[in-house]
């Protein structure tokens, strides 16, 4: 899985598209990502102590790797991910403008 966290990516398909935000949690194992402000869900909560109320909060889950983009730096657009062996390291570099991230 080629996204990270804090990375900046945008929606690409769903409900949410065209949305972009931050990577808040990558789970590689599941191939997905928890991105802030995105995929919002209504939840029910229960009540924690005895005499409060439960209620119904807003949550994000996660979206699908393949659903995100990662968002180039330089042209504030789409792009895909490659690696690149820069001085002995290996770096993470944009497909398009070949930006190191």
């Amino acid at each position: 899985m080629k996204i990270k966290k804090n990375d900046n990516v945008i929606i690409i398909a769903g409900k949410d598209k065209g949305k972009t935000g931050n990577v808040l949690r990558a789970f590689p194992t599941l191939d997905k990502v928890l991105v802030e402000g995105v995929n919002k869900k209504k939840k029910n909560q229960r009540a924690t102590k005895s005499g409060q109320k439960g209620q119904i909060i807003e949550k994000e889950f996660p979206i699908h790797v393949s659903n995100v983009a990662f968002i180039d730096p330089k042209t504030k657009k789409a792009t895909r991910i490659g690696k690149k062996d820069i001085k002995g390291k290996m770096e993470r570099i944009t497909k398009k403008s070949g930006a190191v991230i």
